[in-house]
């Protein structure tokens, strides 16, 4: 086959793969509205949203400097994704006023398991600099050697703190938020066939009354099976390697139904909630999922697409592209501020939201 022959098979098969590559960054957009137990690959999809743009993005280079047309088709692919480029990237400036209330939202993954408590003080100290008043945990943890006493006594400038219990001595991930607010009411939800858990609490912000729900839905478990099908791939062992595949997707598969059918449950407390209320936590999910769509609802708002700026992502690990912590709020509160600011004490980056309380809200 000559030079030419080569040369015209790999611009048609070029033309065949971005074809390809568009329509299923395209199909992806339907991934936030389509209950993984309806489809699951739309699920998969919305899962590799970000790697499926950027491979967009560098068709869109190539195509610029073949000068070919076909640059339209990886275009309208991340185009038909806007919905999700918006709430990770975001150009407005925060606004510049005082605020009232300053929210935040941790997975603190066990304070690392440490021993000494250093983490845990390192994380509160933080949180008291920046003046957080209202703060939830995910994967709140202690140890013998730093015992839950040790960690209130860490957060000792949070008067007010809800740990709830499971009554029937299930083991969970828990959950917990400290306030410099009272907390009049706490509840906590679990879920079936599963360590992790919700929590809603009811606090009395200068006389009135809000609704704060703490999430920490499925966990993915990625990353534990991403060291086994490493371990694998090492051995070079086939079928070591595809099993460990297979569980790998098998994994994420059951996890995105029960986080789904988490997510449905949850969405029926918040609807329900009597008060403004704010809605935050580890969700494990991107914003293409179905999981965020459910969450967030009609009458809630993400916060930073409200007041954030710049480009956002929660997980410190898969190369800085995962947004899957959020804080999200009813119309009563005026979002001024969004940030996600970097800290290694944890997996997880926090998140913190600045909110003026409405004159609605008085």
């Amino acid at each position: 086959m000559g030079r030419k022959a080569v040369s015209k098979l790999f611009y048609y098969l070029s033309i065949l793969l971005t074809g390809l590559l568009s329509i299923i960054t395209l199909a992806g957009a339907l991934s936030s509205f389509v209950s993984p137990t309806q489809c699951i690959i739309l699920a998969f999809i919305g899962l590799a949203m970000p790697v499926l743009l950027l491979l967009n993005a560098g068709l869109i280079i190539y195509w610029c400097m073949r000068c070919r047309i076909w640059l339209l088709l990886p275009f309208i692919a991340i185009l038909g994704n806007w919905g999700y480029m918006s709430r990770v990237l975001r150009f407005s400036n925060p606004n510049v006023s005082k605020s009232t209330l300053i929210v935040s939202t941790y997975n603190v993954d066990g304070f690392n398991r440490d021993l000494t408590g250093y983490t845990c003080k390192e994380i509160a100290r933080y949180m008291k600099n920046e003046q957080v008043d209202i703060l939830c945990i995910q994967e709140f943890a202690a140890v013998k050697e730093f015992s839950i006493d040790s960690i209130k006594a860490a957060f000792s400038a949070w008067h007010y703190v809800a740990i709830p219990q499971p009554t029937d001595g299930k083991a969970i991930l828990q959950v917990a938020v400290f306030s410099k607010y009272p907390i009049l009411h706490t509840h906590l939800v679990t879920y079936p066939d599963s360590k992790n858990c919700s929590m809603w609490c009811d606090l009395d912000i200068n006389g009135q009354n809000i609704r704060i729900f703490n999430n920490h839905l499925q966990t993915t478990e990625v990353s534990s099976n991403k060291v086994r099908l490493e371990k694998e791939l090492h051995t070079e062992n086939i079928t070591g390697t595809e099993y460990a595949t297979l569980q790998l997707a098998k994994g994420l598969k059951e996890n995105f139904i029960k986080r789904a059918t988490q997510a449905e449950h949850m969405q029926k407390l918040i609807a329900a909630s009597p008060y403004p209320t704010l809605v935050c936590g580890d969700f494990n999910s991107l914003p293409s999922s179905y999981t965020y769509h459910i969450m967030k609802g009609t009458k809630l708002s993400d916060g930073f697409l409200s007041a954030g700026h710049g480009y956002m992502y929660t997980f410190r690990y898969f190369k800085k592209l995962l947004r899957i912590d959020y804080i999200f709020h009813s119309k009563e509160f005026k979002v001024e501020d969004y940030v996600s600011p970097y800290l290694d004490y944890s997996d997880h980056k926090p998140v913190m939201m600045k909110v003026e309380l409405t004159a609605d809200i008085h």
